[in-house]
Parts: C-alpha cells; structure tokens; sequence
C-alpha cells in the first residue's frame, strides 16, 4: 500500500505542478472577487472546464499510449503531423514558456525593486535569465522529472499555496462581496467559460506522453501499469488542481471590501497575500508563483523536445531543449506582449478542435476508429471556429477555408 502511495502521488504531484502556472493562480481570485454572492455556481462551472476538461484529457490520452500524433493519425497523417505541431508550439516557446519567465520577473520579483529599477531592462534580462537557466537544467534529463518536480518542487509549492489558504479561511479577508457584471445572472456559464481559457486541456494531450515516457525511464514498461499510475495522477492532479482554485477564489470572494475591485488577477492575490501575512506575504506569493512558472516551464520545454525529437530523429533532445530554452529566453524579454496579440486567437481556435477530438478519443471503440467518424466532428468545428470572427485568424474567404480544413482533416490534394 505505501509502495502504491509513494508511486501514484509522486507522478500525481509532477502532473499538478506540470498544469499550476502563474495563469492558473491569477484567474480564481479575479473569479472570486466579480462572482461574489455567486461563488457557488461560479466556481462548479470552473472546475468543469479548469479541472474536469484536463482529466479527460489525460485519461483520453493515457487510454491511447500517451501519444498524441499517433493518436491524430486515426484521422489522417497530415492532420497528426500539423494539429501536433500547433499544439506544442502553442502551448510551448510561442506563447506558455516565454510567459512563465515574464510571470515570474513581473510578480515574483518586480514587487521587490523601486520604481527606477523596474523602468529598466537589466532586471527582468537577469531574472529570465536565471530562470531560464535552472529550467533548462531540469529538463535536459526528462527521466529525473518525478524526482525533481514530483517529489521535491511540487511538495513546496503546495506548503506555499496552503499557507495562504488556511490563513484565508481560518480569518477571511472580509465579508463575501455582491456579484459583479455577467456573474449577477450568468454565474455558472461566466465561471465556464474562465476555466475554458486556462487552456489546460491543451496541455493535458502535451503531458501525457511525458508522464508515460517518465514512467518508462523510471522502469515502469507494463503497458497497463503505465494506463493506471497515469490516470492515478490525473485524479490526483486533479484533485490538487480543485483544492487551489477554491482557496484561491475564496480569497477573491472575501477580499472587495479591503481591497476594493481590481481588474486582475494578480494584483487581488498580492494584496490579498500582504493583508494575510503582512510584508512575509509578498515572500509567499513570490515563491508561489516562481514555483509554479518554474515547474510548468519545466514540463512544457521537456514535452516540446520530446515531441519534435520523434519527429525529427536527427535532431537530439538535448539540442532541442536547449533551443526551445534559449528561444523563449528570448522572446520573454523583448517579445512577449506582441506574441501574446498574435498567439491567443491561434490558442482559441484550436481550443474547440481538441475538445472534440478528446471526446472522440475516449469513445473511439463504439464506432471502430473509423477515420470518417473522427473526421466528420472535426471538420464542421474547425469550419465553425474558423468562419466566427471572435477565431478569424485568416484573411481568407469561408470557401478557401472549408478548402484548407478539408486538405488538413482528410488529406485531400487536389
């Protein structure tokens, strides 16, 4: 029994490490604080998408091998090489990783230095630099991540986060506050929609595959013991995930009439943590949120390099590590606010596509993996989100849309 303990909560704890970014602890108190009176039904639909969606995605992908492209390949190479590609690029040095490292400048250490310091470039080049450094450390052995991560940083970022959350309950900031725009009549679809935009179903098909290539290097080469540790530490990641947006939107919820309304996030949970703990409460959430830039950076930078490494064999996974490493290095100093412009519609228009394909994923046995039924669902969203203006992302008319979607899903040439 402690064996099965000791296995399961090592690789669950990686897993909520590998989801908890500094987003994830951002979004909950600005829930919180504008749902108000409407906490409840908020946060239930939150969870849905913010916690239930990533669970079925990794059980989905667990049930296949942990493979994502091998996966997509029931629909058409094609469609598997360039939706991969996408995805992990995405969610990857595009957009996630280069974020983790601007997170951890602006909230982690930016709240420590005077005005003067912070209007120059020098600190966040030094910070990313750092980071940047130890995460690449990290990740070049991606078969020491369930030691690394599992049992040595995801122990402390939970001492941090429930240090914060106990406080928060045992005396809470202030009374619970009234409800706030959508939230008054739309609690439930508004908390929906926010737990959508973690985006974290996205990253669910990127770790499966790294959980199980962790769980081979450590040893664990039986197919179905590889199946249930990583659906093990999907629920356990899950549950973890559960527990920090609750206490966080709690936090939220009781802090209005101390802090008054903000219009993030971050600022909510930096007041929040200072009128909690005082002057140790800016520590605290800076280990927070270093903590979880760092392993989140970690996992993303490890999964890029595996994939791209299976895709092009000559290329190492060391090689790779260190270019997704250096590149996001990068782009976190000079680029990120015009990249994040650029990347968020791509990130929303694929959001949709892997719902469905998870879906089809899970139940692919009731109708025999035939390509034409996954194909099917997936060409009418992709045409969906593609012809909404809220996705439009392409100059292009509705036909020469319908007629790129078709190439990629069905691998049509002509």
């Amino acid at each position: 029994m402690m064996k099965f303990l000791k296995e399961n909560l090592a690789v669950g704890f990686m897993l909520f490490a590998l989801f908890l970014g500094a987003g994830n602890i951002i979004f909950p108190p600005l829930l919180g604080q504008q749902a108000g009176s409407e906490y409840i039904p908020a946060i239930i639909g939150f969870l849905i998408t913010g916690v239930g969606l990533p669970l079925m995605g990794i059980v989905a992908v667990a049930l296949n091998g942990g493979d994502l492209q091998e996966v997509s390949k029931r629909i058409h190479p094609v469609f598997a090489i360039t939706f991969t590609s996408v995805v992990y690029l995405s969610i990857g040095p595009l957009f996630a990783i280069p974020r983790t490292g601007a997170s951890t400048y602006s909230i982690g250490v930016a709240p420590f230095l005077s005005a003067e310091a912070q209007s120059g470039w020098l600190p966040l080049f030094i910070t990313t630099l750092i980071f940047f450094a130890v995460v690449l450390f990290l990740a070049l052995n991606p078969s020491k991540l369930v030691d690394r991560v599992g049992k040595v940083l995801t122990p402390l970022l939970l001492l941090v986060i429930v240090l914060l959350a106990v406080k928060s309950f045992i005396t809470p900031i202030g009374p619970i506050g009234e409800a706030q725009g959508p939230y008054i009549t739309q609690a439930f679809a508004k908390g929906f929609t926010e737990g959508y935009l973690t985006l974290d179903a996205l990253a669910s098909l990127v770790f499966g595959i790294l959980i199980v290539q962790s769980l081979a290097a450590n040893g664990i080469k039986d197919r179905m013991k590889q199946v249930k540790m990583t659906i093990n530490a999907g629920v356990i990641a899950a549950i973890g995930l559960a527990f920090v947006y609750i206490s966080l939107a709690y936090i939220g919820v009781t802090s209005p009439s101390v802090t008054g309304y903000l219009s993030d996030g971050g600022s909510i949970i930096a007041a929040a943590a200072k009128i909690l703990y005082g002057n140790a409460g800016n520590i605290i959430l800076s280990a927070v949120i270093i903590l979880a830039c760092l392993t989140t950076a970690i996992g993303l930078v490890a999964a890029n390099a595996t994939f791209f490494n299976k895709l092009f064999p000559k290329l190492s996974y060391k090689f790779l590590a260190v270019v997704f490493t250096l590149f996001s290095f990068v782009i976190s100093n000079f680029g990120l606010a015009n990249l994040i412009t650029i990347t968020l519609p791509v990130l929303m228009f694929i959001y949709p596509i892997t719902i469905v394909l998870m879906l089809l994923i899970m139940f692919d046995k009731l109708f025999d993996r035939r390509p034409i039924v996954y194909a099917f669902p997936l060409t009418i969203m992709t045409i969906k989100v593609s012809t909404n203006q809220h996705y439009n992302i392409l100059n292009i008319s509705t036909f020469r849309k319908v007629k790129v979607i078709c190439k990629m899903v069905f691998g049509i040439t002509s």
